[in-house]
């Protein structure tokens, strides 16, 4: 097996189904800090108000000199369709514009990931004794004391969590029973995963926060909570900024208590490809008051710090969207090294060695796996035999399955979810800065004491936070 240098955007990962028996050899990832296939697609344009709220006359200004496409008013935001080469500058003319800047399409998560079907035995018991066959699979839960909250009596029950992200298995076992109606697609491709393989990052990700306890596969860290599925990627991991905003927005105006959003991208302060830096300077802007929105509705933002092992403290030039603007609570990841070599004394809580780190941009950590472990001897947990670095790795929902994954991606969603069982205790409806306090008084203080570059102000923990 060859060893993961860097990793980009997401994880490496394998599937467990019923079609093959074999692991695929593991590729070096090229790193990718800058993304640099930022486009704007069909000229498209963001008119940018001055106000955050967007007047009719503007809206009717702009219809003039381009084709009005779509709106956000409560932020401010209108996308025009031009050819015109002079468009940014006649729009910029118009009363009320702050800016006109690219309605880029980013990829927020890494369209090369690495995966493989591999045949599980579904018969042998986990050892723990639960009836969720994959349970055992799932050490982010006991790094975070996740069953000692639900034999408390916290499931998440009442919260409603939205879930920005690719598409989604929607008749997956372990997610149907828990889908809500108020799911919606933004790319036009489909809430419903499209590709016909296993990356399904969405349905990975709403796993980890609240798959159903129901005898079958794996739980979420709020089982009980709803689901509301916001697809602003496409399948392949890309998407435009305005999509990524309108989810924000439509999550906010449907009461969603807590968003999570395991997507991040990388835009140089100075300018990049596509983009200047007053354009960098503009998305900034609109993301903060996207997520301010939802903050003063009442929703809790989570966001994925990054894998691209980054100190954010001494990168002056980079910003981190959306997790580095005000009120979106930035995870980083943490993880085990051989946990099922020694399962009753192996540490959860090393730092991931690929995440994003600094005190300006991480609040907490949570479980996101790693690929450190040096070893290549194979392990075996819940009936399923695998080289034991890959017990490492985070094991969720997949699409038509289960599959392992790791990254930054993977730590926001117990971070999400511990925050769906802090919101149930409190009866299903909390603010915001109440949320983040109850999550930062019970955090486990690792690393440095007190707020630190690599823990933020501490790992998540979830009975801590419920008891």
């Amino acid at each position: 097996m060859k060893k993961i240098i860097s990793l980009s955007i997401l994880s490496l990962m394998f599937f467990v189904s019923c079609q093959t028996d074999s692991i695929v050899e593991i590729e070096t990832l090229e790193e990718s800090v800058i993304l640099n296939k930022n486009s704007s697609s069909n000229n498209s344009f963001m008119v940018i108000s001055k106000t955050e709220k967007l007047s009719k006359e503007l809206e009717k200004s702009l219809g003039k000199i381009g084709n009005v496409i779509n709106t956000i008013p409560e932020i401010g935001i209108v996308v025009v369709q031009s050819d015109d080469i002079d468009f940014t500058a006649n729009a910029s003319k118009i009363k009320g514009v702050g800016a006109v800047v690219p309605n880029l399409s980013v990829q927020w998560l890494d369209p090369n990931e690495k995966k493989e079907s591999i045949e599980a035995d579904y018969g042998s018991p986990p050892i723990s004794g639960d009836d969720d066959f994959f349970f055992d699979l799932q050490w982010g839960h006991d790094a975070i004391d996740a069953p000692e909250a639900w034999n408390a009596g916290y499931r998440g029950a009442g919260v409603k969590v939205g879930v920005l992200d690719t598409g989604f298995d929607l008749n997956h076992p372990d997610l149907a029973p828990n889908i809500s109606n108020l799911s919606m697609d933004f790319t036009g491709q489909g809430l419903q995963y499209s590709l016909l393989d296993a990356f399904s990052h969405g349905t990975h990700t709403a796993g980890t926060i609240a798959a159903a306890d129901n005898a079958f596969g794996t739980i979420g860290v709020a089982p009980e909570a709803e689901l509301v599925l916001i697809k602003v990627l496409y399948d392949e991991g890309y998407g435009s900024l305005f999509d990524i905003l309108n989810g924000i927005i439509y999550a906010a105006s449907v009461d969603v208590d807590v968003i999570n959003m395991s997507i991040g991208s990388t835009f140089y302060k100075s300018g990049g490809e596509g983009y200047t830096a007053n354009d960098a300077a503009w998305y900034k802007n609109i993301y903060s008051r996207a997520i301010t929105y939802a903050y003063q509705k009442g929703t809790t933002v989570i966001t994925s710090a990054g894998n691209e092992s980054t100190d954010y403290d001494h990168s002056a030039d980079l910003i981190h969207l959306p997790s580095g603007v005000a009120h979106a609570i930035s995870i980083s990841a943490t993880a085990p090294s051989g946990w099922v070599a020694d399962p009753p004394s192996a540490s959860l809580d090393f730092f991931a060695s690929y995440s994003n780190y600094g005190q300006s941009v991480i609040d907490f950590a949570a479980p996101g796996g790693d690929y450190v472990y040096p070893g290549n001897e194979n392990c075996t947990v819940a009936g399923i035999t695998r080289p034991c670095w890959l017990f490492d790795f985070v094991f969720s929902t997949g699409n038509g399955g289960w599959y392992w994954s790791v990254g930054t991606s993977m730590a926001a969603p117990h971070a999400t979810g511990v925050a769906a069982l802090i919101i149930g205790k409190n009866g299903g409806s909390m603010k915001p800065a109440q949320v983040e306090a109850a999550l930062r008084s019970s955090a486990d203080d690792l690393g440095k004491p007190g707020n630190d570059d690599y823990y933020g102000k501490g790992r998540v923990n979830a009975y801590n936070a419920v008891k």
